[in-house]
């Protein structure tokens, strides 16, 4: 596999100044997990669900191919604390914030669970993203993977859906500055928020698979405005990848 790159660096706008294979597509990894996070907080906005509602945590789900079921491994997840939880239940809103600052898998999927592949389909089209990106499956969904249902974003479509929603787009004012506030609270902070200055407020998901590497995030600095990047590899080493996110991070900064 040749390695692919993509950046794109915007405004709040969605205007892009920097972009490079913007529409190439790429695995989408755990970056999938924003769009989910964000169809439950659309849910709580309409008055359709609390994110106080106790979720029970189970590892085994229905697949998105009908008829099938899959089971989840532990081992395959950064999120121990959830899979502590198997047999009782834990609010939603925890589940939610555990999928994105620590990219927890069962998290996302017991979130997914609850809010509907179409849910998330509502937020990317609202978004205004292409065909290009789609979230047709939950993680680990052998039996969906097996059929050919892919996870996949572009650069573009991932600057759209930041843009969108730090701009208050795509939730009530309330609802976005607390999903800008998970993402501020990110663990993983060793590729893009190495590459902008120290001062700034960044807000980031990350994503990752063996051989595929991103990185996305609002960042709000010190003095100036607001800027969306994102940061999409693979084919790259992966001892390398993160390094060379924080590098054109600090090259794509540069440029403003």
């Amino acid at each position: 596999m040749e390695p692919l790159v993509s950046t794109w660096l915007s405004g709040l706008d969605g205007i892009p100044t920097q972009a490079q294979n913007v529409n190439q597509q790429h695995y989408a990894a755990s970056l999938m997990k924003l769009p989910v996070a964000i169809a439950a907080y659309r849910l709580r906005d309409r008055g359709l669900l609390s994110l106080d509602e106790p979720i029970s945590v189970h590892p085994d789900f229905d697949s998105a191919v009908e008829g099938s079921r899959f089971e989840m491994d532990p081992a395959e997840d950064q999120d121990p604390e959830t899979w502590e939880a198997v047999g009782s239940a834990l609010p939603l809103g925890d589940l939610v914030r555990r999928s994105l600052t620590v990219s927890g898998n069962l998290a996302v999927n017991l979130v997914l669970e609850r809010v509907g592949l179409e849910e998330v389909a509502a937020v990317l089209a609202d978004a205004g993203v292409t065909p290009m990106t789609t979230v047709s499956r939950g993680i680990e969904d052998a039996p969906a993977r097996e059929a050919g249902l892919q996870n996949l974003v572009t650069a573009n479509d991932m600057g759209k859906l930041l843009s969108k929603l730090a701009s208050g787009r795509l939730l009530s004012p309330e609802s976005t500055a607390e999903v800008e506030g998970i993402l501020v609270a990110q663990e993983y902070r060793d590729a893009i928020p190495l590459g902008v200055p120290e001062d700034a407020v960044v807000g980031n998901k990350t994503g990752w698979v063996d051989g595929v590497r991103h990185d996305m995030a609002i960042i709000r600095p010190a003095e100036g405005p607001a800027q969306v990047m994102v940061v999409l590899t693979t084919g790259l080493d992966d001892d390398e990848s993160e390094f060379r996110i924080s590098e054109v991070a600090r090259y794509l900064w540069s440029t403003l």
